[in-house]
């Protein structure tokens, strides 16, 4: 591979004029400028991105961790934060953790050695935030947060808001007996969906009942099926997201229960997947382009506020599976 010299060298100027070129630093004589691209093309010479970052301090990368790149929300919302980063010329190191506590540590030490300007992170490990006050660049938490208080910054829906409103819009559509296929309960944004619910039940006067599953397709399939032995009179269900009510609807009409007629059914997060099946899948809606884009623009533009938190409405998106 050829160096900065032996560009210099071909081009007949100085290494410092070659670095002024490719940096656009200073202006170079257009003449002096041609020599260089001419000779940068011939030599095919790449630059050393991890001097260049350490000299101007900035990589121009933001790193994204999240805990499955197989559910479909985390996927667009790495593409909502890809799309905000290449608008100002940054680029996007994704880490797929699968929650593993040891591996986002790991993550986070390789983009800080990497000199990114910033790590967008989304977990359910409230062990990790003693190692992000470590951490020597941004750390803005998506999606959920962390029990207590601390110095992070944070991006995410009101989930709360989105459990009160899958459950009043099943009892306004005549439900009786909902029951709430609740996430995991030490995930943040699971445990506001679920008292969303609870309070409304506690408001209505209506019995709460519930099942708790990962956010996993073939998880939601056995835990529906628990759930139709154990709530025989089941008339609703609140999935904790979009692909666990997918999963609830397979095992309904697997079971000759009819949706929505028998049985209506909603989720959370509204994926691409929500509105492609049939039914088209009534669901909470989390403005997940604004959430990816506002966390970039945290990193992007170096906000020093003390506002900690950034929380988005969530929307209900009514569709054919509560009609």
């Amino acid at each position: 591979m050829a160096s900065i010299r032996e560009v210099a060298k071909l081009a007949q100027v100085s290494p410092a004029t070659v670095s002024r070129v490719m940096n656009g630093t200073a202006k170079v004589d257009e003449q002096k400028k041609r020599r260089v691209l001419e000779a940068i093309e011939e030599t095919g010479f790449v630059p050393n991105e991890v001097a260049r970052s350490l000299f101007k301090k900035s990589a121009k990368l933001i790193g994204l961790i999240l805990p499955s790149i197989e559910n479909p929300f985390f996927a667009q919302l790495a593409g909502a934060i890809e799309r905000k980063a290449d608008k100002h010329g940054y680029r996007l190191v994704l880490c797929n953790t699968g929650s593993n506590v040891e591996k986002e540590r790991a993550a986070m030490q390789m983009l800080m050695s990497m000199n990114a300007d910033g790590i967008i992170l989304t977990t359910s490990n409230d062990e990790i935030r003693e190692y992000t006050a470590k951490c020597n660049i941004p750390v803005i938490v998506t999606d959920r947060s962390f029990s207590g208080s601390d110095a992070l910054k944070y991006v995410h829906c009101n989930h709360y808001q989105g459990g009160r409103m899958a459950a009043e819009h099943l009892i306004s559509c005549g439900c009786k007996n909902i029951v709430c296929i609740k996430g995991p309960q030490e995930i943040s944004s699971a445990k506001d969906r679920y008292q969303g619910y609870k309070d409304i039940c506690q408001e209505k006067g209506i019995k709460e009942q519930t099942m708790e599953c990962a956010y996993d397709f073939n998880e939601g399939m056995r835990v529906t099926e628990k759930l139709l032995e154990e709530y025989k009179d089941v008339d609703g269900i609140i999935a904790c997201n979009d692909m666990v009510a997918i999963s609830a609807y397979k095992v309904l009409i697997r079971n000759n229960i009819q949706v929505p007629k028998q049985v209506k059914l909603i989720g959370f997060d509204d994926i691409a997947l929500s509105k492609l099946m049939t039914p088209a899948l009534t669901t909470i809606s989390q403005p997940v382009e604004e959430i990816g884009a506002k966390a970039a623009e945290l990193i992007i533009f170096r906000d020093e506020s003390t506002k900690q938190e950034y929380i988005y409405e969530a929307k209900l998106v009514e569709r054919e599976t509560t009609r």
